[in-house]
Parts: C-alpha cells; structure tokens; sequence
C-alpha cells in the first residue's frame, strides 16, 4: 500500500474502531477545533463509527466562519476608494457584511481580487505602484506567519502601496474560552497545521488549570480514530495531557522561526470572535514598526458591530452548544449555493460540511 492507503486501512480503521467501543465505557465531549477536521470527520462518517456515547463537536476551527461580518463591512469600505485594490482568499467572498459580500461588492465595480497568498498580493502591489493594495489577513497561526513575511519584504523593499487588514487570531483564548463559557468538553482534537508551527507548548494552560486533554491529530481516517482512543485513554485513567498523534508533521516545539517571524510583525490584541464575542489577546494586529503597514490604522474605518442574520445560529454551532440541524435556516434558506450564515459559506464551515457529508434535511 502506499502511505496515504496506510492511512486509510480498513483492517487498521476496524481495529482501532473495536478498541474506543472496547474501552469506552461512560459519556465523552472531544470538540475539533480545525476546520481540516471539521470537514474530514464528517467525509470520512467518523461519528457513524463511533459508539453512540461518544459526541464530536465542532469548534471555531474555521477562520471564514469566526471572522466578524465588520471585517467584511471595513473590507467593502476600502474597496470604495479611489485607486484601491482589496486582495483576499477565495473562501471569504460569499461571507456577507451588513448588505453585501466581497462577490456582490466586486460585481458591482469594486476592484477584489482572490490571491492564492500574501506574497502573491506583495507582488501584484510592486508592479502596480500607481494603485494601493490591501491584504485581507484572515487565519490562525498557520497562515499569519506568511502575512508577517510579507509586511516584512515590504518593509525592507520600500513598497509602500502595500497594507494588511488583519483578522488573524491565535487559537488558545478561543479553547481557553469555550471551556470558562461553561461548554462540557472532555478533550480537544487539536489542529495538526497549526501545531506545525506553534508546538504544543501553548495547550499547557488548557490541560493544567482544566483538566482537559489536548491531542494534535492528522486529517485520515486512521488519525482521527487513533486521537479519539488517545482521548478516551486519557479520560478512563484519569490522566488528561498533550499527545501528539500526527508525529510525521508535528513535533513539540513547533516551527521557531515561523513563530520568530509572526511575532516580529504582530503581537497581540483583543478580538472578536463569533459565538465568543470579544475575546482578550487572542487576536494579532501589525506592533510598532509595521503600523504603516496596518490598513486600519492608516484609514479611518467603520466600527460599528453587526448582528447575526435573524434565526441565524452560527455562534452556538462554533462554540459546541447547538448542532447544525438545530438551525431553522439549515437546508432550506441556507445551502452552499445561497448561505445565510458564516457557517455554511466556507467548505470548512460546520454547516457545509453538515449539508454536503450528510443531514441535509
């Protein structure tokens, strides 16, 4: 078999599968906090394998779906201006603002263009000196290194049409968060591309102070099983703790000079996070030295919040207290082809990954 086939053995998957029925004897919360994850467990049909006193809930793993809809709005303010050209994902144009989205707001003139990275808007910018450009950095620590590397090559380059609207935000608080809100959680699936960067230092409060366990798991089938045992040995002993099951790309100390390069740029602040409001820290906005390269501060921008869509439940699904189907928007007036809410734009969103792996009615 070839490595990939390895990780989705069926006679491996069937024996990791009678081991959690085995062992499993009581009631267990394990909530994932990747959107990766929250796709691949529902692609996979993990919870269908699972003994029914095992749930798996899904966090705010997605950075589209925690990602206010003022971001949005200040988005759409920018691409307003004169000369001004927004640069984002693909996966944050359908998410709405208070009237419109990215998609709506560049059918109706606005100069939105989808980069496949930072670097890639950096560069559209240099050859472009005529026009200013803004990056929409949206991610957690897996992707805000990048955005940091680009303000960085700016900075040395003297590109000065080049800006960041940062929505980045830093994982911890959010766990840190659902637990103090009073969400019943017996362990985390911890996300594995993140921890490539950051180690697993940073889940030591979360274990320590909580007593929740924390294990960073791959994307296959065979990774998830054997996290979801690793969670219900550490519940059964009585001895919750950071385990590492994706060991072929994470180690425990991360990627030093990734985090070296995020927080040369970036440092800390408080952020809003759907379903958590605001949380302390737990966002990252350009320190001194970069905030000639921070859009907000350069700009004067629309503060005001939005409100969710009526009936919309998208803060409850990400923190772990409602399901999807809970949803009286869900499958009818919100599908991936007409979204209502943050949830069911992003291909990582609880809700497309609900509708399209199954409970669509």
């Amino acid at each position: 078999m070839t490595p990939l086939q390895d990780y989705r053995s069926k006679t491996l998957c069937e024996v990791l599968i009678r081991e959690i029925h085995k062992l499993a004897i009581g009631t267990f919360r394990f909530m994932e906090v990747c959107g990766g994850h929250t796709m691949a467990i529902r692609k996979y049909g993990i919870p269908s394998l699972l003994p029914d006193n095992i749930s798996l809930l899904s966090g705010p793993g997605c950075p589209v779906c925690v990602t206010s809809s003022l971001f949005i709005d200040q988005a759409i303010f920018l691409s307003r201006l004169p000369g001004m050209v927004i640069c984002t994902y693909g996966d944050l144009m359908r998410v709405r603002g208070s009237a419109y989205s990215l998609e709506e707001a560049k059918a109706t003139g606005s100069d939105i263009r989808v980069v496949l990275s930072s670097l890639h808007a950096l560069n559209m910018a240099q050859g472009n000196p005529g026009l200013q450009f803004v990056f929409l950095g949206i991610g957690f620590e897996t992707t805000a290194p990048a955005t940091a590397a680009a303000v960085l090559m700016a900075k040395q380059k003297k590109i000065k049409n080049f800006l960041v609207l940062s929505a980045h935000k830093l994982m911890p608080p959010a766990m840190n968060a659902i637990i103090t809100a009073g969400t019943p959680i017996d362990g985390y699936i911890c996300p594995g591309h993140v921890c490539t960067i950051t180690g697993t230092l940073m889940y030591k409060e979360i274990v320590e102070q909580h007593g929740v366990g924390c294990v960073v798991s791959g994307f296959e089938p065979l990774d998830l099983l054997q996290t979801v045992l690793m969670l219900v040995r550490q519940m059964v002993t009585g001895k919750p703790q950071i385990e590492i099951q994706y060991t072929r790309a994470v180690k425990p100390g991360g990627n030093p000079k990734a985090m070296a390069t995020l927080f040369e740029v970036f440092e800390p602040a408080d952020d809003w996070w759907r379903g958590l409001g605001i949380i302390k820290e737990s966002g990252l906005t350009p320190g001194s030295g970069f905030r000639d390269f921070d859009a907000s501060r350069v700009f004067r921008l629309p503060s005001a919040e939005i409100e969710e869509p009526p009936g919309c439940i998208c803060g409850h699904i990400l923190k772990g207290t409602r399901n999807p189907s809970d949803c009286p928007h869900f499958g009818k007036t919100c599908t991936p082809e007409t979204p209502v809410g943050a949830c069911m734009v992003s291909a990582e969103g609880s809700c497309q990954t609900h509708y399209r792996y199954g409970e669509k009615d």
